[in-house]
């Protein structure tokens, strides 16, 4: 199963992970996977494009992980959180959509 966990601190997503593999087709060709990857990278050339101070990120074979930076300015704070909260909306709905291929993990603190 493919999951995604985002994570929240002091009501502000401040990172993102993905892993695994959706299972609905061989590596390469699966649509969920695919779906996820669009989202996630998507998500992460905004905020790396619109933010003075760029995320700190890393990208594997399965695995993807996305961090913001301590302190924030407001102004970045505020972008970080359109890109990264449509973002969530985003993947939500296709948890939604395509049970048993995915699962969001939403972590508040």
């Amino acid at each position: 199963m493919l999951e995604v966990e985002i994570k929240y601190q002091k009501g502000y997503i401040q990172s993102f992970s993905v892993s695994g593999h959706a299972g609905f087709s061989s590596e390469g060709k699966d649509i969920y996977c695919a779906g996820v990857s669009a989202v996630t990278q998507t998500a992460l050339l905004g905020l790396i494009e619109h933010m003075t101070e760029k995320p700190e990120y890393r990208i594997e074979k399965g695995w993807m992980n996305c961090e913001l930076p301590a302190g924030l300015s407001q102004k970045d704070q505020e972008k970080a959180q359109v890109i990264l909260t449509t973002m969530e909306k985003g993947l939500l709905s296709m948890e939604q959509a395509y049970t048993g291929y995915m699962k969001v993990l939403v972590r508040r603190s």
